[in-house]
C-alpha cells in the first residue's frame, strides 16, 4: 500500500504542474507535444506525459479543443463538480472551492444523475433562489455502480426499476435478456448500461435480485447495498482469519506488562459482544491512578495482509436495527481480539496518574495482558452508583470500591471538562426494537446515566493523553478534529436562539458560551430543540493529520484511540504507538507514514460519514414502519424545524414528521424565515420552532421513509 502511494503521489505532482502550466494567465493554447516540450518532458518519459494529459481531460480539469490543442477548463468557465438529484428533474452541482452549489434546470441535466462526477458550464444567475445556474457539458464518471430499487414487469418481458433513492428522478428501463428473470415486487441491483440520453429513461442490466420486497430483512439489506458496503469478507481474508489462533499463548506475553492479577473489568450495553476497554483503579496518595486497558488488535491485524487492508476498505462496523456490519471478521472481533471474562488478552494499555482536580500528571502506555474479572453491564454498575440498597452489591463486593472510586474520578473529570467548556449536548437517543423478521415493535430512548458517563469520561481523558504526548513528540499521527462553527452559522444559531430568550455575546462562539446556554435550559421545554439547533451549527467532527483541536470537547488535543476492534484510526495510531514503543520510527518510515496518513484520514472520515449515513437511513425507515399501524392516532410533539413548505414535528420517541404548510388552512400562512415560524395574515396565530403541537398521523410512507401529519382536531 504505501509503495502504491508513493507512486500516486508522484504522478498527482506531475498533473499538478500540467494543470498549473495550461492554466498560466500567460499561456496560449498549444499541443500536447508542443506542451511536452517547453516542460522539457524526456522522450522516455513522454508515453506517461500523454496518459496523464487524457486522464486529466476525462477528468475535467482541462479540455482539449477541436484542433487538439489544450486549455484550462476553468479559463472556459468549465468548472468539475459532484451532481445531487431531484426527483422533479432538476439537480444542483457542488464545485469544490464554491461556497454555493450550482442550480442546474432539467433541460440542462444532459443525462446526469444523482452523485455523478460532471464537468458543468456556468451560466447566468437563477431565479431558483437566486443560485449560480449551469448547464452539465459532460459526465465524467458515474457516482452509483449500482442503484437498488424495486422491478416491474413491462411487455415482452422487459421492465423497469423505480429506484429507491428519490434523487434519482428516472425510472430505468431493463430489456428482457438484461432482466435475470426478475419479477414486480423484487428488490434488485441495476448497473446502467451506456450513456443516458436526454428525455430518455436510462437503461440498466439487473445484476442482482436481493429478493422480495415483502421477504424479512430485504428492506435494510436494501439501503446497505445501496450505501456500497461490504457485507461477506472475502475467501482471502477468511482463510487469513482461519489461521488465527483462537486463544493467547505463553509466546504472545513476552515483553508486556502483566496486570493479570489487577481486578480489571469491561463495562459495557447489555447486549455488546465486543469488548475494545476494560479499566482499573487505584488510589494513589490523594489522587488516582487509572488503567485504560484497550485491545491489542495490531498484533493480530497486521498492514498489508488481506484482513488489514479490508479493515482499512471498511473503515468503521456499521451498526444496524437488525444486524451488525463489522470492520473485523467475527472470529477477531468477537473473539481473540475481544476483552473477553475470565480470559487472557494482549492489549495496549494508558495508566494515567491523575490529581484530585482531574489532571494528568503523569501516564505511560505499554503493552500488556489482562484478564478480565467481571463482564459489568452499564445497568448493573448504575444500579450500584445509584442505589444504597442494590440487590447486586453482594455479589460484586469485591470490586464495589472500586466501582465507587471510578464514581469519585468520574465526576471530578466531568467538573474539569465542564469547567473549561465542553458541551454536552444530552439529545435523545433512539433503541429500534424489532423481531425476528424485522418488524419494529416499539422504539425506546437509550438511557444515558452514571455508569455510560463513567466510560465515557474514562476514555475522553486516555483520548485527550495519547493525543497530546504525540502531538508533543512531533510524530505522524491521526487526529480527531473538530473546527469551530463557521461565521455565517454561528450568526444564524444567535438569530434563532434570541428568539428563545438567551444571547450569545461577541462575534466569536466559544464552546463555553453554549455549554452556558445549555444549562440555563435544563429544566425548560426547548433544550431539546437547542441542542439540535447548535448540533446542526457545528461542523462535522473527522480525521486529520495536524492536531487542530476539538470544539465541542473544548479540548487541544484528541484522537481515537479507544476503539480498534470497531474503528480503522484506532487501528492505524496503535501501529505507529507500538513501533514508537519498539523504536521502530526511523527516518525513512517517519517519511513513509506522512505520504500515507491523509489518505487514511480522508477516507476513515469518508467511511465514517457513509456508516452513519446508512445507520440514519435504516433507522428512519424502521421509524416509518413503526408508524405505519398508528395512523389516525394522535400525539402530542415538538415544532423541531421550520421550512417553507411546512413544520417538521418531533414526537418524544424520537420519531419525525412533516405538516405539510398546506395543512394550516384556518388562514393564509406567512413564512418568516428570519424568525423561524409560520404568522397567520389575519388571526395572527403562530407556528414556532419549539412550540408544542398536537398531530395526526395522515401517513406512513414506508418506501419513502417519510411520514405525513395533520393538525389534531380542535375541540
Amino acid at each position: 500500500m504505501a509503495e502504491d502511494k508513493e507512486l500516486k503521489d508522484a504522478l498527482s505532482e506531475r498533473k499538478e504542474k500540467i494543470i498549473n502550466f495550461v492554466s498560466d494567465k500567460d499561456y496560449i493554447p498549444m499541443k500536447e507535444e508542443d506542451i511536452a516540450a517547453i516542460m522539457e518532458v524526456p522522450p522516455s518519459d513522454y508515453g506517461v506525459f500523454s496518459d496523464l494529459c487524457a486522464q486529466l481531460v476525462s477528468q475535467g480539469y482541462i479540455v482539449k479543443t477541436r484542433k487538439g490543442k489544450l486549455m484550462s477548463a476553468k479559463k472556459l468557465d468549465l468548472y468539475r463538480g459532484s451532481f445531487t438529484g431531484n426527483a422533479k428533474g432538476f439537480g444542483f452541482v457542488t464545485i469544490e472551492g464554491m461556497e454555493d452549489d450550482v442550480f442546474i434546470p432539467p433541460t440542462a441535466t444532459n443525462g446526469a444523475m444523482h452523485k455523478d462526477t460532471v464537468l458543468v458550464k456556468l451560466l447566468r444567475q437563477s431565479d431558483f433562489g437566486k443560485r449560480q445556474e449551469g448547464e452539465v457539458v459532460n459526465i465524467l464518471e458515474r457516482g452509483l455502480s449500482r442503484i437498488i430499487g424495486t422491478y416491474e414487469e413491462g411487455r415482452k418481458g422487459s421492465g423497469f426499476v423505480i429506484p429507491d433513492n428519490k434523487k434519482i428522478g428516472d425510472t430505468i428501463y431493463v430489456s428482457a435478456e438484461n432482466s435475470r428473470n426478475a419479477v414486480t415486487g423484487h428488490k434488485v441491483a441495476v448497473n446502467i448500461a451506456g450513456p443516458v440520453s436526454e428525455g430518455r429513461s436510462p437503461e440498466g442490466v439487473v445484476t442482482e435480485i436481493i429478493g422480495h420486497i415483502g421477504d424479512p430483512g430485504v428492506d435494510v439489506l436494501s439501503i446497505v447495498l445501496e450505501n456500497n458496503l461490504h457485507i461477506e469478507f472475502s475467501e482471502k481474508v477468511m482463510k487469513e482469519t482461519e489461521s488465527m489462533p483462537s486463544e493467547c499463548s505463553e509466546a504472545d506475553f513476552a515483553g508486556r506488562e502483566d496486570f493479570r492479577d489487577c481486578c480489571v473489568f469491561t463495562i459495557d450495553g447489555e447486549d455488546a459482544k465486543d469488548f475494545d476497554d476494560a479499566v482499573f483503579i487505584e488510589k494513589i496518595g490523594s489522587g488516582y491512578r487509572l488503567h485504560v486497558h484497550i485491545a491489542d488488535v495490531t498484533h493480530y491485524v497486521k498492514e498489508g495482509t488481506a484482513i488489514g487492508d479490508e479493515a482499512f476498505e471498511r473503515g468503521t462496523s456499521v451498526y444496524l436495527v437488525d444486524r451488525v456490519i463489522p470492520m473485523l471478521p467475527h472470529k477477531l472481533s468477537n473473539g481473540i481480539c475481544s476483552l473477553n471474562p475470565y480470559t487472557d488478552r494482549l492489549t495496549l494499555s494508558c495508566i494515567m496518574d491523575i490529581s484530585e482536580d482531574g489532571k494528568v500528571t503523569s501516564h505511560r502506555i505499554v503493552e500488556g495482558v489482562i484478564n478480565s474479572k467481571y463482564r459489568m453491564t452499564y445497568t448493573i454498575v448504575n444500579d450500584l452508583i445509584e442505589n444504597e440498597k442494590s440487590e447486586h452489591r453482594e455479589k460484586y463486593a469485591e470490586i464495589l470500591p472500586l466501582i465507587e472510586m471510578m464514581n469519585e474520578l468520574r465526576l471530578i473529570l466531568g467538573r474539569k471538562r465542564e469547567k473549561r467548556g465542553a458541551i454536552e449536548l444530552g439529545l435523545s437517543e433512539s433503541k429500534i426494537i424489532v423481531n425476528k423478521k424485522g418488524k419494529p415493535t416499539g422504539i425506546e430512548i437509550r438511557e444515558r446515566n452514571s455508569a455510560t458517563n463513567l466510560i465515557e469520561e474514562f476514555m475522553l481523558v486516555c483520548n485527550e493523553t495519547v493525543a497530546e504526548e504525540y502531538f508533543w513528540a512531533e510524530l505522524p499521527f491521526v487526529y480527531r478534529t473538530h473546527d469551530e462553527p463557521d461565521s455565517e452559522k454561528s450568526e444564524r444559531l444567535s438569530d434563532v436562539i434570541s428568539g428563545f430568550g438567551y444571547r450569545i455575546k461577541g462575534s466569536i462562539l466559544h464552546p463555553k458560551t453554549l455549554q452556558d446556554i445549555l444549562k440555563r435550559s435544563e429544566e425548560r421545554p426547548e433544550k431539546e430543540i437547542l441542542s439540535a439547533l447548535i448540533l446542526r451549527s457545528m461542523k462535522q467532527a473527522v480525521y486529520t493529520v495536524d492536531c487542530k483541536g476539538h470544539f465541542g470537547l473544548a479540548a487541544k488535543y484528541y484522537c481515537h484511540f479507544t476503539s480498534p476492534i470497531r474503528r480503522y484510526p484506532d487501528l492505524q495510531i496503535h501501529r505507529i504507538i507500538k513501533e514508537n514503543i519498539h523504536g521502530k520510527l526511523s527516518e525513512h518510515e517517519v517519511s513513509r507514514l506522512n505520504k500515507l496518513l491523509p489518505e487514511v484520514s480522508r477516507h476513515c472520515s469518508i467511511t465514517e460519514r457513509t456508516a452513519e449515513h446508512t445507520e440514519r437511513e435504516v433507522d428512519n425507515l424502521k421509524k416509518v414502519e413503526y408508524m405505519a399501524d398508528k395512523v389516525g392516532q394522535i400525539f402530542k410533539g415538538i415544532i423541531s424545524g421550520v421550512t417553507r413548505w411546512g413544520l417538521y414535528i418531533t414526537l418524544p420517541n424520537t420519531v419525525e414528521g412533516l405538516l405539510s404548510v398546506s395543512e394550516l388552512d384556518d388562514d393564509y400562512y406567512i413564512y418568516d424565515e428570519t424568525g423561524y415560524r409560520f404568522i397567520g395574515k389575519h388571526k395572527k396565530r403562530t407556528y414556532s420552532l419549539g412550540d408544542s403541537i398536537e398531530i395526526l398521523v395522515a401517513k406512513a410512507n414506508v418506501a419513502d421513509r417519510k411520514l405525513d401529519f395533520v393538525l389534531a382536531a380542535e375541540d
